[in-house]
């Protein structure tokens, strides 16, 4: 239970709520338990108040600064919070308090994971030591991965992709991205021989199946689908790679990363990957940054 300061029957009537009308389950009302009985025994000792009404704003931002100052992460003191404001949600309903102090909390901003990329020597690795077979299977394979990381188009942009989009004449392919946005991603010579390659066996030893002309296919000769698409990504990548994550996207997240670490900025990148604004795209640079404290640690004589 809450601490006992404030065991009173307006919290009691609270977890009744959530069991009864919400019907939480009791792994969910443990966890709300505990947050509130952390957030009312810091106010106890801190501020020795009697009252939940008593309870003011900067009291419940000194409370998150305690948190922060402890080392918790923001994503649980966010969780902490979502408790405190259900807690005075239905207090202001009951009636119970005039006044909801949660309300003008600001939350702390939750790191934004790293995107998680393959490093250049695994890439390398990847297409210069790895065996991918002579056949269909292995020139489809090998052409999926090379989208990937010479493009850095996402999953649903792969399999929806058609022989229409690629241009060999004018070195480029033409994308449809998120709210059916065009754009147009240049290729270079080496991709387009694994193009043509792939495309003749394909024809030779597949063929289409269906009225649109795909261009990447399952063996069947149907349209390619998600979780094929995953499997081969997986089981290549887990040949060079220990990530734990070996997914398309990391190969999308390997292509902007490693574009931005050879020089590229980051509006072409942007324009790459189809962002609608630049924002998404900064996330890079925190892993040239990364690169940079590297070079600087083992290129300094006084680092």
């Amino acid at each position: 239970m809450v601490s006992s300061f404030f065991v009173l029957m307006d919290i009691q009537l609270f977890f009744q709520y959530l069991e009864t009308e919400k019907r939480y389950s009791p792994h969910t009302l443990k966890a709300y338990k505990a947050d509130l009985t952390r957030f009312f025994g810091f106010i106890s000792t801190q501020y020795h108040i009697k009252e939940i009404s008593e309870i003011e704003l900067p009291m419940i931002r000194s409370w998150i600064v305690s948190m922060m100052d402890n080392g918790i992460s923001s994503r649980t003191i966010n969780r902490k919070l979502s408790s405190l404001k259900s807690l005075y949600r239905f207090l202001i309903r009951e009636d119970i308090v005039k006044v909801n102090p949660v309300t003008k909390v600001i939350p702390p901003k939750s790191a934004q994971p790293l995107p998680v990329f393959v490093d250049k020597k695994g890439m390398d690795l990847l297409f210069e030591k790895v065996e991918f077979g002579q056949g269909f299977v292995g020139s489809r394979d090998k052409l999926i991965l090379e989208m990937f990381y010479f493009t850095g188009v996402r999953l649903a942009e792969l399999i929806e992709m058609t022989d229409a989009n690629v241009d060999l004449s004018q070195q480029q392919i033409k994308v449809l991205g998120k709210r059916n946005k065009e754009r147009i991603i240049p290729i270079n010579m080496v991709f387009i021989q694994s193009i043509r390659n792939y495309i003749e066996i394909r024809n030779k030893e597949v063929g289409q199946s269906g009225p649109v002309s795909f261009l990447f296919l399952a063996e069947s000769g149907n349209k390619m689908y998600k979780k094929l698409v995953y499997r081969i990504v997986n089981s290549y990548l887990g040949k060079v790679s220990t990530l734990t994550k070996k997914s398309p996207h990391v190969l999308r997240h390997t292509f902007a990363t490693h574009m931005l670490n050879n020089g590229a900025n980051l509006n072409t990148i942007k324009e790459f990957l189809g962002h609608s604004n630049l924002a998404a795209t900064q996330i890079y640079t925190h892993n040239t940054i990364d690169k940079l404290k590297l070079i600087y640690e083992q290129a300094h004589p006084r680092a």
